[in-house]
């Protein structure tokens, strides 16, 4: 399966933001664009001419690598977004907060998006009661994600267990935390997603 392998952090200062992609390293001082706030390569200080182009291809790429999702994948979920009924950009939105590996995300089960993907590939994620290992897999509504029971006491899960006051679940899923298990109520719409992204750029972008 294609995915990432480079240094996260570059991917970020390429953004020129934050995208959250490393946990708590993001909230440090460590954070390198903290260090060097301007993209990464040799023409990283440059001047760039912020084109209509530049910007709606700059949103596009923000978004994908905030859900972690490759090219091919992304454009799949544009096609679906565009064929439901109602706006194209929160469509695209509500698809990509729905994967198993963002739920996993959202209720606090993980450091962060790509350790989530992590944990559901190692099988340590029930959907429903069974074991589902593909992090690319959606919930629906009154679906139940949890920890499989032989799991709970491995270390990410302790940890998260013990710092499940300090993070804040989005109103779409009701987290338990003492059993390790959240429930999907409902997808979630526009105003609930959290997301620093300015979708219709990239409705824009793929409308040419």
């Amino acid at each position: 399966m294609a995915r990432y392998t480079g240094a996260d952090c570059k991917r970020c200062r390429r953004e020129k933001q934050k995208l959250f992609l490393k946990g708590s390293k993001c909230e440090s001082a460590k954070c390198p664009i903290e260090i060097r706030p301007y993209p990464p390569g040799e023409h990283g200080r440059g001047r760039t001419k912020d084109s209509e182009y530049l910007l709606q291809m700059r949103e596009k790429q923000k978004c994908a690598r905030i859900y972690g999702v490759l090219e091919k994948q992304f454009r799949g979920y544009y096609t679906e977004a565009n064929r439901q009924q109602g706006k194209t950009g929160e469509n695209l939105l509500r698809i990509l907060e729905s994967r198993l590996d963002n739920v996993v995300y959202r209720a606090g089960f993980a450091k962060s998006r790509d350790h989530a993907r992590q944990l559901v590939r190692h099988g340590h994620i029930l959907l429903n009661g069974r074991k589902n290992d593909i992090p690319s897999a959606r919930v629906s509504p009154s679906d139940i994600v949890e920890v499989r029971e032989s799991s709970r006491n491995l270390t990410p899960f302790e940890v998260a267990k013990a710092e499940a006051g300090d993070k804040t679940v989005p109103a779409w899923l009701e987290s338990i935390p003492s059993r390790l298990r959240v429930l999907v109520h409902a997808l979630p719409e526009r105003q609930v997603i959290d997301t620093q992204v300015q979708e219709q750029l990239i409705v824009e972008l793929y409308s040419k």
